[in-house]
């Protein structure tokens, strides 16, 4: 299996200040970035075998990162087109 840590600063490498700053003034994005961090953790613990999960458990833990990337990246495009 291919091992990709999907960082969020890999993910919007053009947006890190963004993000420092969204999690820094806006509490419910810091959640959410937190979530992901976690989520993100847990799937790649499975991925190198170092926890063991079934193959849906996995799936539906991808899901979730995948749900939590697109509501970062929407959080951050918002704050982008008003200059935040």
């Amino acid at each position: 299996m291919t091992y990709k840590p999907h960082e969020l600063a890999e993910e919007f490498p053009e947006d890190i200040e963004v993000l420092q700053h969204l999690k820094a003034t806006r509490g419910h994005f810091a959640v959410l970035v937190d979530r992901y961090n976690e989520v993100n953790g847990k799937i790649n613990r499975i991925e190198e075998q170092l926890e063991a999960a079934s193959d849906a458990r996995l799936e539906d833990l991808k899901k979730e990162r995948l749900t939590l990337l697109d509501q970062i990246g929407r959080m951050i495009r918002d704050a982008r087109a008003v200059g935040a």
